[in-house]
Formats: C-alpha cells, sequence, structure tokens
C-alpha cells in the first residue's frame, strides 16, 4: 500500500488539489493523475528537457521532482501557455519557422526557449545555444528552433 497525500497548488493559472503517492514525481502526476500530456517522459533522468516546466516561474525537469513538493507553488506547463484563442508567440514561432519535427521534445524546448527570452529580453543567438543546452532533440539541427526563438525576442513578444 502506498501513502498519499493531498497537495494544492496553481496549475496553469487554477487553483489545483490532488491526492498523490508521495513517491511520484512531478512528471506523473501531471500526465496520469491530470491528464496534461504535453509534457513528455523521455530519460527520467534529467538529461534532455522534454519534461520541461515552469515551477515559480523558473525551468525545471519534472521528471526529477516530486509531486508533494509542488504543494503551496506555481506550475505552468505547454498547455498553459497558450490563451483560449490563440497559441503564445513562442508556439506560433515554431509553428511559423518549421521548428516542430516529431514534437516530441518540443513543448520542452519551447518551455525553455520562453523562459530564456522572458529572462533575458535581448538574448543572442549564443546565450539562446547555451540556455537550450539541456534540450535535446533528434529531428532537427536546431537551425529553425534558434530562429524561432529569435523572431520572438526580435519582436520583444
Amino acid at each position: 500500500m502506498s501513502l498519499k497525500t493531498r497537495i494544492d497548488f496553481t496549475l496553469n493559472g487554477r487553483p489545483t488539489s490532488v491526492e498523490v503517492p508521495v513517491h511520484m514525481k512531478t512528471l506523473t502526476m501531471l500526465r496520469d493523475l491530470l491528464g496534461l500530456t504535453g509534457t513528455k517522459y523521455a530519460c527520467g533522468e534529467g538529461e534532455c528537457g522534454a519534461c520541461t516546466i515552469r515551477l515559480d516561474g523558473r525551468t525545471i525537469n519534472s521528471c526529477l521532482m516530486y509531486a508533494v513538493d509542488c504543494d503551496g507553488r506555481e506550475l505552468v506547463t505547454i498547455e498553459g501557455l497558450k490563451s483560449a484563442n490563440a497559441l503564445h508567440p513562442m508556439q506560433q514561432a515554431f509553428v511559423d519557422h518549421g521548428a516542430i519535427q516529431c514534437g516530441f521534445c518540443m513543448p520542452g524546448m519551447i518551455m525553455q526557449a520562453d523562459y530564456l527570452a522572458q529572462k533575458n529580453p535581448e538574448l543572442s543567438r549564443q546565450d539562446l545555444r547555451r540556455g537550450l543546452e539541456g534540450n535535446v532533440c533528434r529531428c532537427t539541427g536546431y537551425t529553425k528552433v534558434l530562429d524561432a526563438v529569435t523572431a520572438v525576442v526580435e519582436a520583444g513578444n
């Protein structure tokens, strides 16, 4: 029998309560309990960035964090970036610039890229490359990703 506890947090701008096993990872909670499948499971070791989410304004690998540690905090997933009527500017830029290949790693890459662009409105391509080092993609050469993020930064979004 697994010990469970109730946690309360803000998820994509909405108050959320859920009962989780104390050993459950945040990624599993998001996907399996809350049905938010945009955040992807890939390596499970914090090496690939596919599971990147925002926690209290900073990006983390959700595969490394226990769900119980979300209690009282604010989480944003890829689903939380878009508005009711439109994609977030970073999401739209990835579409417009052909940066989305198979799509598996893109949610984490978009979350990290948006964080970097918000943190540094004058983000250089060199800074962007360094900032995306933890996000691995097997399908792309990253050039279109860099183009997409650069377009958002230059537009001031």
